[in-house]
């Protein structure tokens, strides 16, 4: 596997539990990628194609309900409400959430006219990260800090290249389509939130509120061609400002941190294999502001090529 990232960790767990012998390979540890920033509430945004991102998001949502049921891997099903300026489109990815429903006058905040009241997955990255590395550590996968300059050179040594590289691939994959998109996030303290709230049309930026163990991720911002990993001061504080709109109870909560990260976006996520050489490269990325939202649902695509173009014989070497 090219990539430590959540993409990388859940294409390399499920590999490894498939029985491939797995080799993840990363310029950076799992707590230093743009995945440990996520606030990671179960959400598709910034991703396509639409058909696609309702099945892989709507596979991933249970199989982040089921993993909710074990504490020690940090996912927790939580209730929360999206606001919406109006009505809308539906969307199909919704169809299977638990709880859903329109939300009362009651429970709308002032300026808002609709919208939905669902359960969803929050995962905290940082338990979350380190459990899925356990679970792929216990299949026999191995983890690698080493920077991957072609995927040639990694196609050389073994059968089979996943390509989980997220921005990286730009240079890798040679594709011109996947831009940067920076994105800046507060940790700060919980104040007794046990329920998450999100509005993606302010025109300021997207705006989201979401509790974990210890802690509540304020965010956000996203700034198309940005790839620097600055504070900015002002933004933060906007972003404060605007949260605290969303969730008054949040009026004096101390900061505890900063989180920058980069999503790699691009116009569709790249979910394809070809052949280099006598390896197979399988590509995952590009999944914009959705990569944990549809981390299971991409790998299980990913396991399913591996396996045509390997069948039952699986001690075969993985770079992801």
């Amino acid at each position: 596997m090219v990539g430590g990232g959540v993409s990388g960790l859940t294409c390399g767990a499920l590999l490894a539990e498939l029985g491939f012998a797995v080799e993840v390979r990363a310029r950076e540890p799992a707590p230093q990628t743009t995945s440990a920033v996520a606030a990671a509430l179960w959400y598709p945004w910034r991703a396509g194609p639409p058909e696609a991102v309702t099945r892989w998001s709507r596979e991933s949502y249970a199989d982040f309900c089921e993993l909710a049921r074990d504490p020690s891997t940090g996912v927790a099903v939580r209730p929360g409400i999206e606001l919406l300026p109006e009505p809308g489109v539906d969307q199909p990815w919704r169809a299977d959430l638990l709880g859903l429903r329109p939300a009362r006058a009651s429970e709308l905040r002032p300026g808002y006219l609709y919208g939905w009241v669902f359960e969803a997955p929050i995962v905290e990255m940082p338990v979350y990260l380190e459990w899925l590395t356990a679970r792929m550590y216990a299949h026999g996968g191995r983890l690698t800090q080493a920077e991957v300059r072609s995927l040639e050179d990694v196609a050389r040594e073994c059968d089979l290249v996943v390509n989980c590289a997220g921005l990286g691939a730009r240079e890798l994959a040679d594709d011109a389509t996947l831009v940067p998109v920076r994105g800046q996030v507060l940790r700060v303290e919980r104040c007794g939130l046990t329920s998450f709230a999100l509005d993606d049309h302010d025109p300021a930026g997207v705006t989201y509120v979401v509790p974990r163990s210890h802690d509540c991720v304020l965010g956000g911002s996203a700034h198309e061609g940005r790839d620097d990993l600055a504070l900015d001061e002002r933004e933060a504080q906007e972003i404060l400002a605007r949260c605290r709109r969303l969730e008054p109870r949040l009026e004096g909560a101390a900061v505890l941190g900063v989180g920058i990260g980069v999503r790699p976006c691009r116009p569709e996520v790249r979910l394809e294999a070809e052949r280099l050489g006598h390896a197979v490269v399988i590509h995952d990325y590009g999944h914009g502001g959705s990569g944990v939202t549809l981390s299971w649902g991409c790998a299980r695509d990913v396991a399913r090529f591996a396996e045509q173009a390997f069948g039952s014989h699986r001690e075969r070497r993985v770079r992801t």
